[in-house]
């Protein structure tokens, strides 16, 4: 019996250790000769522009029109096609995750009221006519979500070296100037990809959960490289949570948050020793967003080491603004008008912390350490809570014969 197969009957026996990567993290500087484990389990949530959903959308009844010209989700844009589907009524059509009907709307918050099961309401024009019509997420006949690129090996810090703040997607507030402050990305040791470099075990059809439900593994993504892999993945959005995905503003207009989870078996010592890598270890790139060319490099311990997992909201130090600057721009609308954070919603980004001059919301979100002195992270564009929350939601399911390593 190969060591695979001994793990799946241990996983069948109900034997099999398996741990989430944090816990092996943890166990690693408990345990002197490596701990024992059968499987880990990783997770990553955060910004992945490179998401796009394939939605099949009823309209109206047959040889009402031709085909569509256009379409629109809640206000926010599609491609109709690439099949018209001439008088069915029925139109297929993809929508990119950065698309947005406005600034606070976009393709992200539109996939997270699909999963949710919400109402969409949908706007065709055809033939020059108008076609309008109401229908729940789970409704739709066909809903898949793709990503182009996800889950990178490794991502880089951004601060704006030039003299005048800038809009970007890299910032929910314009990046401040002259290197004063640092936006960064990624979950560190417990990302996917840090734990499996190689992408030995995640090739095409690899099972994975994405945004926690089933999912697989199409191949490797646009832009990867053996320094930064990547993968593309896809699922069916009907089986998937709504908060583990949503829609993210930034000051360059909405983002797409996605989450992944993936499942590494321990065959040998090669797949024990990529595993052990810890925050201290992988390298964190800074780049100016000017020329995305690299100007220093720190590490992620500088990012998740010691710093906060939740914010918190002290109602003493709240002026009880009108309107409150901090609510307005929260990029998860997490803020409410009581001022309290609805936790369940909240990102942990930092970007209340940064923008209430007051103290009202408090965080330790780290600091670069550049030669130039110790910049300050403003902004998290990933989500090391929730990666651990669907890491932990893999567990369970291997434990429980749900998922087939």
């Amino acid at each position: 019996m190969n060591r695979l197969e001994d793990i799946r009957r241990k996983i069948h026996e109900g034997t099999a250790i398996v741990l989430t990567a944090a816990e092996l993290k943890k166990r690693i500087c408990e345990t002197e000769n490596g701990p024992e484990v059968d499987v880990v389990t990783c997770g990553t949530c955060g910004v992945m522009s490179g998401t796009y959903a394939v939605l099949s959308v009823p309209v109206a009844p047959p040889g009402v029109f031709v085909k569509a010209d256009t379409i629109t989700l809640n206000g926010v844009p599609a491609i109709a096609g690439p099949c018209p589907n001439e008088r069915l009524g029925l139109v297929d059509l993809i929508v990119y995750g950065t698309a947005h009907a406005d600034y606070r709307y976009g393709g992200g918050h539109l996939f997270q009221d699909i999963i949710a099961d919400n109402q969409i309401h949908a706007t065709v024009t055809a033939g020059g006519k108008t076609y309008e019509t109401d229908i729940s997420g789970h409704e739709l006949p066909h809903a898949r979500l793709f990503t182009t690129r996800s889950a990178f090996k490794n991502y880089t810090a951004i601060i704006n070296r030039a003299p005048v703040s800038q809009q970007t997607i890299f910032s929910v507030l314009p990046l401040e100037g002259s290197g004063t402050q640092a936006t960064v990305s990624g979950c560190g040791e417990i990302n996917p990809i840090e734990n499996d470099p190689d992408l030995r075990f995640l090739t095409p059809g690899t099972p994975i959960l994405l945004n926690g439900g089933s999912g697989y593994v199409i191949g490797q993504g646009t832009r990867s490289s053996p320094q930064k892999p990547n993968i593309a993945v896809h699922g069916d959005m009907t089986q998937m949570d709504p908060s583990l995905c949503g829609g993210f503003c930034t000051s360059a207009g909405p983002e797409c948050l996605t989450s992944i989870g993936t499942a590494i078996p321990v065959l040998d010592v090669s797949t024990l020793q990529n595993l052990m890598v810890r925050d201290c270890d992988i390298s964190l790139p800074v780049m100016d967003i000017a020329d995305r060319q690299q100007v220093a490099m720190s590490s992620y311990d500088r990012v998740w080491t010691g710093t906060s997992r939740a914010v918190t909201y002290n109602p003493e130090k709240c002026l009880k603004c009108d309107p409150c600057a901090v609510q307005s721009i929260c990029p998860v609308d997490a803020i409410q008008k009581s001022g309290d954070i609805n936790h369940l919603t909240c990102f942990c980004c930092g970007t209340c912390v940064n923008a209430c001059k007051e103290g009202a919301y408090q965080g330790s979100f780290g600091c670069l350490n550049l030669s130039e002195g110790d910049i300050p992270i403003v902004l998290r564009q990933s989500d090391r809570r929730r990666g651990l929350q669907i890491a932990r939601k893999l567990q369970k399911m291997i434990q429980h014969h749900e998922f087939l390593v």
